[in-house]
C-alpha cells in the first residue's frame, strides 16, 4: 500500500511539473495573442493525440451504439398506438359485425397492441381461457421485439469506458518506457504518455454517458408501451366477455 501511495505521488508530481513546464514555455516565448481554434479542429487534434488506431475503436462503439439506439427509437415510435381509440373501434366492430369485423380493424392497425388483439380474437371461438393464454404468449413475443438490440447497446456502454481505461494503462506504460529509456523523470519525457492516458479515458467515459442516456430513454419508452399493452389486453377481455354469446 505504501508503494502505491508513492507511485501515485510520483505521477501527481509529474503531471504538475508538466503543466508548469508548459506554462513557463508559453510565458517565455511571449505568446500574447490567442488564436481561436474551431471545435472540430480541436476534436481532430485530440483524436490524433489519443492514438488514431485506439481512438477509432472507441469511436466505433459510439457509432454502432447510436445507430442501434436511433433504430430502436424509430421502431418504438411507430409501435405506439392510441389504445383507447383502437378499443373503441374494436368494440364498435364487435357490436356491428362480430369477431371477424374486429379482426379486420386490428389487421389494418399497426403496432404490437393491434397484433396482440388480432391473435386473441383469432382464438375467440375456442373460449376466453384460450384467448387469454394466446394474448399472454404473443405479448411476450411482442415484448422481445421491443427489447431487440438493447443488449448490444448495453455492451457498448460497458466496453467504451473499459477501452478508455485500457488506453490509460497503455499511456502509463509508454510514459515509464520513456523514463526507462532516458534514465530521467523529466516532465517533457512523460507528458505525452500521460496525455494519451487521459484523452482515452475521457473519450471512453463520454461515449458511455451518451449511450447510457439513450438506453435509459429506450427502457422508459418500452415500459410505457408494455403497460399500455397490458391495460389494453384486459380491456379486450372485458369486451369479449360483454359480447360473448
Amino acid at each position: 500500500m505504501k508503494k502505491l501511495f508513492v507511485f501515485l505521488a510520483v505521477l501527481g508530481f509529474i503531471a504538475i511539473s508538466a503543466q508548469y513546464a508548459v506554462a513557463q514555455t508559453a510565458t517565455t516565448t511571449g505568446e500574447t495573442e490567442q488564436v481561436e481554434v474551431p471545435i472540430h479542429q480541436q476534436l481532430k487534434t485530440k483524436f490524433i493525440e489519443g492514438g488514431p488506431a485506439f481512438m477509432s475503436v472507441v469511436l466505433l462503439c459510439l457509432i454502432f451504439g447510436l445507430a442501434l439506439a436511433i433504430e430502436r427509437i424509430i421502431y418504438l415510435t411507430l409501435a405506439e398506438t392510441n389504445t383507447g381509440k383502437l378499443l373503441d373501434k374494436v368494440e364498435a366492430a364487435m357490436k356491428d359485425g362480430g369477431v371477424a369485423a374486429a379482426m379486420d380493424v386490428c389487421r389494418n392497425t399497426r403496432g404490437p397492441v393491434a397484433s396482440i388483439f388480432y391473435q386473441g380474437l383469432s382464438r375467440a371461438d375456442e373460449g376466453l381461457e384460450v384467448v387469454e393464454k394466446s394474448i399472454t404468449s404473443y405479448g411476450s413475443v411482442q415484448m422481445s421485439q421491443l427489447e431487440k438490440n438493447l443488449s448490444w447497446i448495453q455492451l457498448f456502454i460497458a466496453i467504451a469506458p473499459m477501452l478508455g481505461f485500457m488506453g490509460t494503462v497503455i499511456g502509463m506504460i509508454s510514459a515509464f518506457d520513456a523514463i526507462e529509456a532516458a534514465g530521467d523523470i523529466s516532465p517533457n519525457i512523460v507528458a505525452g504518455g500521460i496525455k494519451v492516458a487521459l484523452i482515452t479515458t475521457v473519450t471512453g467515459l463520454i461515449v458511455a454517458i451518451i449511450l447510457q442516456l439513450f438506453y435509459n430513454y429506450l427502457v422508459s419508452k418500452i415500459d410505457s408501451i408494455v403497460v399500455k399493452m397490458e391495460d389494453a389486453s384486459i380491456s379486450l377481455m372485458d369486451i369479449l366477455v360483454k359480447y360473448e354469446k
